[in-house]
């Protein structure tokens, strides 16, 4: 089990935080997409595709963090 305050938990907050911000941006882009801002909503969606990206990077470092142990 991880310790509080150790890196690994930390940086596993920090990625259940952006796959959190992930989710309500898409639902803001959704929102615009339905009002008509169908640019801005392309503009969203291509952020989010970068997000999506970053995250599978960031999950397989934390499994990489975690098999070595505590720190």
């Amino acid at each position: 089990m991880l310790t509080p305050y150790s890196l690994p938990d930390m940086l596993e907050r920090i990625y259940e935080n952006q796959l959190a911000l992930e989710a309500a941006v898409m639902e803001l882009s959704l929102w615009t997409a339905n009002h008509g801002g169908h640019h801005v909503d392309q503009n969203v969606r291509g952020a989010l595709e970068t997000i999506g990206e970053n995250a599978g990077h960031i999950k397989q470092a934390l499994a990489k963090l975690r098999a070595q142990g505590p720190d």
